[in-house]
C-alpha cells in the first residue's frame, strides 16, 4: 500500500469521493431507468434520472468547495506558525498603512497586546501602543509620517532603536511592488556588543585598558585642532626605569601586575580632558590639554612623579619603581601631530640619556644629540665585536700593611677617530641599549685571566651593573670566568651599587647569595650615596664598603665627612667588613683615613688605572720595595 494509500491526500480524498458518488449515480440512474419500463413514462423516468444526477453534481461541487477551505486552512495555520517562530519580528503592511500580519515575536520584543496589534490596526495606532508601553519615545506622528513618504517613494528605511532591557533594536521598512511594506525588527544586542569590543579592541590595551598608540594619535589630532588663542598642549613620553629588569627577576605575571597598577596610578593624576595611553612595553604617553601657564605642566608632572614613585604590592612582591619623562609642547614646539610627537620622543631620549628617573622638555639641540648617541650606539656595537675595548687597573692600597691588596678593573675604549671616549658617555649607552651584559661578559673573563699572573694575595675586582646584575645566569658566568681561567674565588670581588638592589630586594638578595656560595668577595660600591644604605648592610654581609670620594674630598675640612667615615668605618667593623676610600689624593687624607680605622685607600695618590702590563710592573716593584723595607 502507497503513502498516499496510507494516508490520502486532499487531491486523493477528492478523486477517490469523485469516482465512489459517480459510481452510486450510475446505479442509481440505471435502477431508475429500469423502474421507470415498470411504472413511469420514459419521460419521467429521465427527468428523474437528471434530478439525481445535478444532485450528485452539487454534492461533488460542495465537497470540492469543503476540500478546499480544509486545504486553505492548512496553509494558513502552516503559514501563521513559521512566521510567529522566526526570530525577527515581522510586521505586513497594506497600502493603507494597516496591519496584515504581526507575527509572534515582535508582539514579544517589545512587549505589546495582541488585541491591539492585530490585522487592521495602523501603524499610528501601533506605534501610539509602543509609546503607551514604554518601548518609543519619539513623536509618533513624525515616526510614521517619515516612513509611509519614503515608501511612497519606493525607498527602504533603516533605524535602530532601544528595546526594555537596554536591547539594541535594528527596522527595516521595505516597499513592496503592489504597495504596502514590510517591516522587520531584528534584535542586535549582541552583535552590537561584539561590534563594539572588537572596536574597543582596536583602540584599547588589553591589559591597562588604557587608550592604544591609535587612538591616543586621533584623541591628540582631535586636541591639536581645538587648542584656542593663548592656550597650550603639553605631550609626555614615560618610560618606566628598569622595567625589562622586573620581568626577566620576577616574571611576566608580576611584571604586567606593575604595568596595570601605574596605569591606574596615571589616570588617577588627569582631569577629565586629559589623556593616558599605553603606548607598548613599558611605554606610556599623557596629552595635558587647556594649559594656560608652564606651572600647570610642573604640578602634572610632579603629581606623576609623587604616585609611580611610591611602592606598589605586586601579588606580595614590593616594588619601587621610577620614570624618565619627556615633554613637547604645542604650539611651541610644533602644531603637527607627528613633529610634536618626535620632540617629545627627542625629550625622552634626552631624560635617559641624563641618566633615567628625570624628566626633560624639548630643547632645539636635542636633535643632534640624538644623532650623536645613536651614532655612538652603532660605533659601541662595532667595538664590541671588532675588540675594541681594553681594561686598565686601578690598585688598592692596605693602609696599615702598606702593600697592594687589590686591583680594580676599569674598562677603557679607544676609539680610532674620536680617542678614548669616558666611560660616563658610552656605559649609559650600553645599559639602555643590552649591550652592557656583552661588555660585562667580556670584562669578567679578561679580568679573571689577568688576575692569575699577579701575587695570589692580590685580589681583581670587577663592577656589575644593575642591568647585568638581574640577568638569572651571572651567577654562572662568574662560575665559568673563573673555571676558564683558574683563579681561586676567594681572590675576585664582585662591587655593586645600592641601584642593584633599590629594584626588588628579594630578587637581589637571591642572588647575592648565588655568588657567595661559589666563594667570591661582594663589595658595596659608592656607599652613602644612595636611599637605604643601612638597610641592605643589615639584611646582607657584604665583605666590604667602599667610601664614596665625595666623603673623602672634605675629609679635613670643618665639615661632617670625618664623622660619617668614622661611623661607617665603625659599622663596617661591627659586622667584620673591610672599608675602601675612593679619591684619595693627598697625604694629608691618607694619614687621617688610618687614624679613623679605615682599611684600604684608592686614588691618585698612590696610582692611576694603568693597562694591564704596566700593572704587572707596579705590582713588581711594589712587593720589592715593601720586602725591603720589611
Amino acid at each position: 500500500m502507497s503513502i498516499e494509500d496510507r494516508y490520502p491526500t486532499p487531491g486523493n480524498v477528492e478523486s477517490g469521493s469523485t469516482k465512489g458518488l459517480a459510481f452510486c449515480a450510475g446505479l442509481l440512474v440505471g435502477s431508475l431507468l429500469g423502474s421507470a419500463t415498470a411504472s413511469w413514462s420514459a419521460r419521467e423516468g429521465l427527468l428523474m434520472a437528471a434530478v439525481v444526477i445535478l444532485g450528485v453534481i452539487v454534492f461533488l461541487v460542495l465537497k470540492r468547495h469543503q476540500i478546499s477551505d480544509e486545504r486553505l486552512a492548512v496553509e494558513r495555520r502552516n503559514l501563521s506558525t513559521a512566521v510567529n517562530n522566526i526570530p525577527q519580528g515581522l510586521v505586513l503592511y497594506d497600502a493603507s498603512a494597516r496591519i496584515i500580519i504581526c507575527n509572534r515575536t515582535y508582539l514579544e520584543m517589545f512587549g505589546l497586546s495582541p488585541d491591539i496589534a492585530k490585522p487592521g490596526c495602523t501603524m499610528q495606532r501601533l506605534i501610539a501602543h509602543r509609546q503607551e508601553t514604554g518601548s518609543f519615545d519619539g513623536d509618533v506622528d513624525e515616526f510614521c509620517n517619515a516612513i509611509i513618504r519614503n515608501v511612497a517613494l519606493g525607498k527602504a528605511t533603516r533605524q535602530l532603536t532601544e528595546a526594555p532591557g537596554g536591547r539594541a533594536i535594528e527596522i527595516v521598512n521595505k516597499p513592496l511592488p503592489q504597495g504596502g511594506w514590510v517591516a522587520t525588527i531584528e534584535d542586535i544586542t549582541e552583535r552590537t556588543r561584539a561590534d563594539e569590543k572588537i572596536a574597543h579592541m582596536a583602540h584599547y590595551d588589553a591589559l591597562t585598558d588604557l587608550p592604544n598608540r591609535v587612538l591616543f594619535r586621533e584623541r591628540l589630532e582631535q586636541a591639536l585642532k581645538a587648542i584656542r588663542p593663548g592656550e597650550q598642549l603639553a605631550v609626555m613620553y614615560i618610560d618606566i626605569d628598569e622595567f625589562k629588569s622586573v620581568n626577566d627577576a620576577l616574571g611576566h605575571q608580576i611584571g604586567d601586575e606593575l604595568l596595570k597598577a601605574i596605569a591606574d596610578r596615571l589616570r588617577s593624576c588627569l582631569k577629565d580632558t586629559d589623556v593616558a595611553a599605553r603606548l607598548g612595553g613599558d611605554e606610556f604617553a599623557v596629552i595635558q590639554t587647556a594649559i594656560h601657564s608652564h606651572t600647570e605642566t610642573m604640578q602634572l608632572l610632579a603629581a606623576i612623579y609623587q604616585t609611580i614613585r611610591e611602592p606598589i604590592d605586586c601579588v606580595g612582591h614590593l616594588i619601587t619603581t621610577d620614570a624618565s619623562v619627556g615633554i613637547a609642547m604645542a604650539p611651541a614646539d610644533g602644531l603637527e601631530l607627528d613633529q610634536l610627537l618626535r620632540n617629545a620622543d627627542l625629550a625622552l631620549y634626552g631624560a635617559k640619556s641624563d641618566g633615567r628617573r628625570t624628566y626633560r622638555f624639548f630643547e632645539a639641540g636635542m636633535d643632534a644629540r640624538a644623532k650623536a648617541r645613536r651614532s655612538l650606539e652603532l660605533e659601541l656595537r662595532r667595538a664590541i665585536a671588532d675588540g675594541g675595548f681594553e681594561l686598565h687597573y686601578q690598585p688598592l692600597l692596605h693602609l696599615e700593611a702598606g702593600q697592594v691588596s687589590c686591583c680594580e678593573a676599569l674598562l677603557r675604549w679607544r676609539h680610532p677617530e674620536r680617542g678614548t671616549i669616558s666611560p660616563a658617555d658610552f656605559i649609559p649607552v650600553a645599559e639602555e641599549t643590552g649591550l652592557i651584559n656583552d661588555l660585562g661578559h667580556w670584562v669578567l673573563n679578561s679580568a679573571c685571566r689577568e688576575a692569575v699572573n699577579w701575587p695570589d694575595h692580590v685580589h681583581v675586582a670587577v663592577n656589575v651593573s644593575p642591568i647585568q646584575f638581574k640577568s638569572q645566569t651571572l651567577a654562572l658566568n662568574v662560575a665559568a670566568a673563573l673555571a676558564a681561567s683558574g683563579l681561586p674565588a676567594s681572590r675576585l670581588e664582585l662591587e655593586i651599587t645600592e641601584a642593584v638592589l633599590i629594584r626588588d630586594d628579594d630578587a637581589a638578595l637571591d642572588i647575592l647569595h648565588q655568588l657567595r656560595e661559589l666563594g667570591v668577595r661582594i663589595a658595596l660600591d659608592d656607599f652613602g650615596t644612595g636611599y637605604s644604605s643601612l638597610s641592605y648592610l643589615q639584611r646582607f654581609p657584604f665583605d666590604k664598603i667602599k667610601i664614596d670620594r665625595a666623603f673623602i674630598k672634605d675629609l679635613a675640612g670643618a665639615g661632617a665627612s670625618s664623622t660619617i667615615v668614622q661611623a661607617v668605618v665603625n659599622i663596617a667593623a661591627a659586622s667584620d667588613m673591610t672599608t675602601t676610600a675612593e679619591g684619595v689624593e693627598t697625604e694629608q687624607q691618607r694619614n687621617m683615613l688610618r687614624i679613623l680605622g679605615c682599611t684600604e685607600m684608592q686614588g691618585y695618590l698612590f696610582s692611576r688605572p694603568v693597562p694591564a702590563a704596566e700593572i704587572r710592573k707596579l705590582l713588581s716593584s711594589h712587593r720589592e720595595d715593601v720586602a725591603s723595607v720589611a
